[in-house]
């Protein structure tokens, strides 16, 4: 029994408890389905109050796009009636303008019918006229015709006759006034264009100032201290003595405080010694060495300074379109002289002079001015000129394309050909009005650097010489000659043979000096 009971109590139990539990769960199950009842009907009721907010929302938005839309269109409608009725203002000013044009285009009608008919009355009335004046030109000839025919008779004459007896009278009396008038009025034209000349050349140089153009044989080279000439002249002198080696001029290093004087007939050497004397000074760097390099690279950029200064020229005189070689040939202006003259202020002043008398004549002052600038420019061509100087020039301007009435003005201003323009008078005139300026220009000047050219060139005509400087106001002929084609032997018998061809073949007060250097040089390179 206690067996069964063992066995049943337990049954009993887990039967109450599965009971127990599914009474739990039922109850469970509807408190959860009344809780999700509940929370349904609390989402309806959100729901139904989200959906009716939204559609009042959406109520305003659509109220507030139809008074937008509303807004809109009115202000169109505005506008376009605005339009409409400024098309219409036009358009009635536009029939109004029509009007008038139709009312003034039959006024125009009306008098051109007037107009018409008046012609037409003239013209009849001058057809009258002109009948009248046949009959009465027909009348007049028969009349004429019955007296010449009288007279014929009274004279003994045929008319033709009688006209060319009054033919010659007539012809013989106004050859003799035309003779009397054409001698006075040649008389007074050579009054009035002497005068007329005299004024035109007074003025012309009344307006142009110019200066005194003297080239001197030397110039002054600045400096800031007197400690500074111990360093140009170097131990010894070496660096003086390599200066006047390299340049051809001579430097006189004296008591002048601050100024070293460079001398030389040339101003293309004075002009290179200058400027490399100035770039050692800058640089501090002053030996021998240092001297060649700075003189031959001075002499290279020479030609760019010439470039410089003829550009320069032909800015400052409103001249353009010239070729690049012309240009270069004034440059070249700058370091020549005519007569002590400088070439390049001789042809600037020549150039004001030709505009200002051409422009006073009625003449082409540009034309005028070009040739004044060019008419000396065979002195610079830098080949020895087997043409005078006007005819080289030119033929140059000629074959630079230059205009035919300045080819003709350069090379007629010494009278070597004929002229054929009116600015050809002008470019001699005002080259012999430069030129004759007091203290313009020196003569002895001239043929002192002609000689000191002369010198140099007999030098360079004998073997082995490189270089030839003619220094000392040519008392000293400086020549350096080539090491390795030239001994000691030959260059002491050379110096003999120079100084004796110059004594043969030149004129020159005192003595000269001929001074051959030779100079050898061994350089090598650790690499």
């Amino acid at each position: 029994m206690s067996t069964i009971l063992t066995f049943i109590l337990p049954l009993i139990a887990a039967a109450g408890g599965l009971f127990a539990g599914k009474v739990f769960y039922s109850k469970v199950n509807k408190n959860i389905e009344t809780d999700a009842q509940r929370k349904a009907e609390d989402i309806l009721k959100n729901a139904e109050i989200t959906a009716e907010n939204i559609k009042k929302d959406r109520m305003l938005e659509a109220k507030e796009n139809f008074l937008r839309l509303r807004a809109e269109f009115e202000e169109e409608s505005q506008n376009k009636k605005g339009i409409l009725l400024e098309n219409e203002q036009k358009l009635r000013e536009k029939e109004r303008i029509l009007a008038q044009q139709a009312e003034q285009q039959r006024a125009a009608e009306q008098e051109l019918h007037s107009a018409k008919q008046s012609v037409q009355a003239k013209e009849e009335n001058f057809r009258k006229k002109l009948e009248d004046v046949e009959k009465k030109r027909e009348e007049a000839e028969a009349m004429l015709a019955n007296q010449i025919s009288q007279l014929e008779k009274i004279a003994g004459l045929s008319a033709d006759e009688a006209r060319q007896q009054i033919m010659d009278a007539l012809k013989a009396e106004a050859e003799s006034k035309a003779s009397s008038l054409v001698k006075q009025a040649i008389e007074e034209a050579k009054l009035t264009a002497t005068k007329e000349a005299k004024k035109v050349v007074i003025e012309t140089i009344q307006r142009t100032a110019a200066e005194n153009a003297i080239e001197n044989c030397v110039s002054v080279f600045n400096i800031e201290s007197d400690d500074i000439k111990g360093k140009i002249i170097g131990r010894e002198g070496r660096n003086i003595r390599a200066l006047e080696a390299a340049t051809g001029v001579e430097f006189i290093v004296d008591d002048t405080p601050e100024a070293i004087i460079i001398s030389g007939f040339d101003p293309v050497r004075r002009e290179i010694a200058r400027l490399s004397l100035h770039r050692l000074v800058q640089d501090g760097r002053i030996h021998p060495a240092r001297i060649e390099e700075v003189v031959n690279k001075t002499r290279k950029n020479i030609d760019d300074e010439i470039i410089e200064i003829g550009e320069k020229t032909v800015i400052d005189l409103g001249i353009h379109g010239l070729h690049p070689e012309l240009i270069k040939m004034i440059g070249r202006m700058r370091f020549r002289s005519s007569y002590g003259q400088n070439l390049l202020q001789h042809s600037r002043e020549v150039a004001k002079l030709c505009a200002t008398m051409a422009a006073e004549l009625g003449l082409n002052a540009k034309l005028a001015k070009r040739a004044g600038l060019l008419h000396d420019i065979g002195k610079v061509w830098h080949e020895e000129p087997e043409l005078p100087h006007a005819l080289l020039g030119m033929e140059l301007a000629q074959k630079y394309k230059e205009h035919p009435e300045v080819c003709n003005a350069i090379g007629a201003h010494h009278d070597e050909c004929e002229m054929t323009s009116m600015i050809s008078p002008i470019i001699q005139v005002c080259d012999a009005i430069s030129g004759s300026r007091p203290g313009a220009r020196r003569e002895m000047m001239e043929s002192y650097m002609k000689r000191l050219r002369d010198l140099e060139t007999l030098a360079t005509s004998f073997d082995g010489v490189q270089k030839c400087y003619a220094i000392q106001a040519g008392r000293e002929l400086r020549i350096m000659v080539d090491s390795e084609n030239v001994s000691d032997e030959k260059a002491s018998n050379l110096s003999f043979d120079i100084s004796q061809k110059i004594e043969k073949e030149m004129q020159y007060p005192g003595q000269i000096k001929v001074t051959v250097i030779r100079e050898m040089r061994a350089v090598n390179f650790a690499k």
